[in-house]
């Protein structure tokens, strides 16, 4: 059985690989792209050039799937390719040795950041203190905040 610090560790990879997704999605077709695409590659081909170019092809082809997805499926694609790149970042980061896994997080981390703000992505922030919320959503775009009080 894990035990709690694990847990928590796990939950936060999870969390890293699912916005690594999610910037995979946004950054394609934007001026971030670029940097993202071969940062991410790179992370995924682990010194393998070979794995390396597979990685930047998958990435075009996410990048081609985006860019060909009418209006009525833009969000049911994106989900998806988000989802694809989330999985494939996880796989990474769970068969990884401790000490690279550090490194590939700290790696992970910087082009998150980088592409949210190359991406010209906004942060938005939210407070909430003695709310209720039923049958209603909080959103935004770009980094999202919230505080529950």
């Amino acid at each position: 059985m894990p035990v709690k610090g694990d847990m928590v560790l796990v939950e936060a990879l999870l969390a890293l690989a699912a916005a690594g997704g999610g910037a995979v999605v946004q950054a394609a077709g934007t001026d971030a792209w670029s940097a993202l695409r071969g940062g991410v590659a790179r992370v995924l081909g682990r010194g393998d050039a070979a794995r390396e170019q597979g990685e930047l092809e998958r990435l075009d082809r996410t990048q081609a799937v985006l860019e060909a997805a009418s209006e009525d499926e833009v969000e049911r694609v994106r989900a998806a390719q988000a989802a694809v790149w989330q999985s494939r970042l996880e796989l990474l980061l769970e068969e990884l040795p401790e000490g690279e896994r550090r490194q590939v997080v700290a790696e992970l981390q910087a082009l998150i950041e980088q592409a949210g703000t190359a991406g010209g992505g906004s942060s938005v922030h939210n407070d909430f203190s003695g709310s209720t919320f039923e049958k209603s959503a909080v959103q935004g775009s770009g980094t999202q905040h919230n505080t529950f009080n």
